[in-house]
C-alpha cells in the first residue's frame, strides 16, 4: 500500500499509474448477495448448474458487482494521511470488457487523470481504473471514476 501525506503530494502524480490494488476473489456467495441486494437474479449469475451450460461455461459476476468493488480497490491501494474523508462523485465512462467467472481473482490499476481544487478544502480527481482478472490479458472493466477528497 502506498501512503501519501497530503492531497498535494497525490496531485503531483497526475498522468501516472498511482497504485495497484490487492487481489480479491469473487465467490458465488458474493454474487448471490449482490443479486439479493439489486434484484438481478439472472441465471447466468445465480444458477451455477444452468450457467455451466451457458455461453461462459460457468456462472459470472454481475458487471455492476465488479464496478461496485472500486472503493475496495482504492482502499487496499493507498491512503492519504491528511485527508479526513473521500466521496464517490460519479463515473464518466464504464465498459465491461470481459466476463468475470465465479472464482476469479481481480485487482485494479489506478491511473490519476486529473486533480482539481474544489470548495471546502477539497480536490476532485478523475481516475482511470482498469480491473484485471488474474491470468487474462484483457481487462474485465475499465472505468473513469470521479472521487472527491477533503482535508
Amino acid at each position: 500500500m502506498k501512503t501519501f501525506q497530503t492531497l498535494s503530494e497525490l496531485a503531483a502524480c497526475v498522468g501516472q499509474e498511482v497504485a495497484v490494488s490487492d487481489w480479491l476473489t469473487i465467490s458465488q456467495a458474493q454474487v448471490n448477495l449482490f443479486a439479493e441486494a439489486t434484484g438481478d437474479h439472472q441465471w447466468i449469475h445465480v444458477d451455477p448448474e444452468k450457467a455451466r451450460a451457458g455461453p461462459f461455461g460457468a456462472p459470472i459476476a454481475h458487471g455492476f458487482l465488479t464496478l461496485s468493488l472500486l472503493p475496495k480497490f482504492f482502499e487496499s491501494s493507498f491512503e492519504i494521511m491528511q485527508s479526513r474523508m473521500g466521496v464517490n462523485y460519479g463515473l464518466n465512462k464504464v465498459r465491461f470488457t470481459a466476463p468475470v467467472p465465479v472464482g476469479s481473482r481481480l485487482r485494479a490499476r489506478m491511473k490519476l487523470l486529473s486533480c482539481e481544487d474544489i470548495a471546502n478544502n477539497g480536490v476532485q480527481m478523475a481516475w482511470e481504473v482498469t480491473v484485471e482478472r488474474e491470468g487474462e490479458a484483457k481487462p474485465v472493466c475499465i472505468a473513469e471514476s470521479l472521487v472527491r477528497r477533503y482535508v
